[in-house]
């Protein structure tokens, strides 16, 4: 009898201890971004469809100011109007088509149509230049460019016209067989108008497009991004269906967005930061989609408050300037609740201002980069005001993140700085026609090196500290500019900071503080330095100091460094004469 007690207090012990590995396991996975449901297995033109089937009637896109509405059910008619055409003019699944664009409404209805026919589309900056558009449209085997009239003084119609009348236009872009103009002055000889795309459609029946629909597969290329510049020449990215649908349906999951919510989009929408945190990931719900057609502050304030909006995306730069617009104590921002803040590093003071004057008690952090669909960590609405300000909260569901440390290869201990890298459905395709590139990105095991500096902490919460490649080494001393930077911050009459590194002979590097001061403040680099005594190590402590009225940024609202770092080098080179 007593050996059967025994034997049953064993076996208790035995099943209470798997139960208790089993609930460990599970945590443990879970604080990784393990699986909470499974990733949707449809293109985006399914979303759509599913969108129109549960949400037929509600109100999809709205252009304020330009008093565009569409429901659910009327954008997807549009859209196949569009694909009619596509088909009518010949694009072929596979085929890349550039969009050179602000957020104007055809914009939107490219995403989807291209999408609905297999064509690949390929998102290009608004602030191209020529030389970079001929990159693009090269590098990428564009056949059909859509454009508008031009943005912030540069003619995208000249632009374009100096490229394609070159004598030897036919060998520099052998692919570009259909230039489209989407402005509102009397279409170029040269280019095809939107009215005759559209013509082209009526030649298309129904069954056409859905033979074309049926072939496609979730797991094709759909969308092509070119990295912003912000360390050097861009590199076209080739994003899935698969990539971006459960990427903005994640990212709509960590917001808690519904069918009720109206999300004001003032991103571009040829950054992820439109087209899927935004876009994707308000169709994935059936909520309402706002778009900005140009970024302007007082617009956006103004949309928010007469569409009701619930949401709001932004870079930091973005809200900066809504909490500086001289009429932001006017607005009536009373609907507002979520949104996210991403792009590049999140300000401590901006985001507690824009919880606490914004009212987005529920706004998120999202972190990523274009190579990962974009977005591999994020904060939820229930996280804490400390972690949404601290942290860029934790991996995505289904996804995999590991901080390696960058000189040993192993993989950091808890709060250990390293390397960020991630592994999961989110990673590209890889780099159009650049094997070595790809090679480089992502590893023979499938991880993605992002070469964002980060910690993780016991909980999986995420800190980003920097960039690789921004990372300061003055005199055998590692400086990292985010620590810097938030210290900065906190001086009340800096309104902006960016921290680089000035190549040194005796030290390698030193500090340097790029500073936009608050309007209707005055400061010194004295002043600055007062306030890092005594509370900075001497050797972060900026001897350089510039005051600058703005930073060398792309159109998506990334802080191009290696710009401002030239720039403060060629000013550094002139004190020194």
């Amino acid at each position: 009898m007593l050996c059967t007690r025994y034997e049953f207090c064993w076996k208790l012990f035995f099943i209470l201890f798997k139960i208790y590995s089993i609930l460990v396991s599970v945590n443990n996975l879970v604080s990784k971004g393990a699986p909470m449901e499974n990733l949707k297995q449809v293109t985006i033109g399914q979303l759509l469809k599913d969108a129109v089937t549960n949400f037929g009637h509600q109100e999809a896109v709205v252009y304020s100011k330009e008093n565009i509405r569409y429901t659910y059910e009327q954008f997807y008619n549009e859209t196949t109007k569009l694909a009619k055409g596509l088909l009518g003019l010949g694009v072929k699944k596979g085929e890349h088509v550039a969009v050179w664009a602000t957020n104007v409404p055809e914009w939107l209805l490219l995403q989807f149509a291209t999408a609905r026919i297999g064509a690949v589309l390929v998102t290009v900056n608004t602030s191209y230049q020529a030389s970079e558009l001929h990159y693009l449209l090269k590098q990428s085997d564009s056949t059909t460019l859509f454009l508008i009239d031009g943005f912030k003084g540069t003619s995208y119609l000249d632009l374009i016209n100096s490229i394609t009348n070159n004598e030897t236009s036919s060998t520099i872009l052998p692919s570009l067989k259909n230039i489209l103009y989407m402005g509102s002055n009397t279409t170029p000889t040269s280019m095809s108008s939107w009215q005759q795309l559209l013509q082209h459609g009526a030649t298309i029946s129904d069954e056409e497009l859905c033979a074309r629909e049926n072939e496609l597969s979730p797991d094709e290329v759909i969308n092509m991004q070119y990295t912003s510049g912000t360390t050097g020449f861009p590199k076209g990215v080739m994003l899935t269906h698969n990539n971006i649908v459960n990427n903005g349906h994640l990212v709509a999951q960590a917001m808690k967005l519904t069918n009720e919510d109206r999300l004001c989009i003032p991103v571009p929408f040829f950054h992820c930061f439109g087209c899927v945190l935004s876009t994707l990931a308000a169709v994935s719900v059936g909520a309402t989609m706002l778009p900005i057609v140009e970024f302007d502050p007082d617009i956006v304030l103004q949309t928010v408050e007469k569409e009701k909006c619930t949401a709001l995306h932004g870079v930091p730069t973005m809200f900066i300037a809504e909490l500086n617009s001289p009429s932001f104590q006017s607005y009536n921002l009373s609907t507002l609740r979520t949104g996210i803040m991403a792009g590049s590093t999140c300000p401590i003071e901006v985001m507690k201002k824009v919880m606490n004057e914004m009212g987005m008690m529920e706004i998120t952090i999202a972190y990523g980069q274009t190579e990962a669909s974009p977005v591999i960590t994020q904060t939820t609405v229930s996280d804490s005001v400390e972690r949404k300000v601290e942290t860029v909260g934790k991996a995505h569901p289904h996804v995999e993140v590991k901080i390696l440390n960058p000189l040993t290869g192993e993989e950091a201990a808890t709060n250990e700085q390293g390397e960020l890298c991630t592994r999961g459905y989110l990673v590209m395709k890889g780099y159009y026609n650049m094997p070595e590139a790809t090679k480089e990105a992502i590893d023979e095991e499938g991880w993605l090196h992002t070469g964002d500096l980060a910690t993780m902490d016991e909980a999986g919460y995420v800190k980003i500290t920097g960039r690789l490649k921004d990372m300061i080494i003055r005199g055998g001393e590692n400086i990292y500019p985010r620590e810097v930077e938030e210290f900065l911050y906190s001086h009340e009459s800096v309104l902006d900071v960016q921290v680089i590194g000035i190549p040194d002979e005796k030290y390698g590097e030193k500090v340097a503080a790029c500073i936009k001061v608050k309007e209707g403040t005055s400061i010194t680099a004295e002043t600055i330095r007062a306030h890092c005594k005594g509370q900075l190590a001497f050797y972060k402590t900026p001897e350089y100091i510039f005051f600058v009225d703005e930073f060398p940024m792309t159109a998506s609202g990334k802080i191009q460094k290696y710009k401002l770092r030239e720039q403060a080098q060629n000013l550094v080179s002139e004190i020194t004469r």
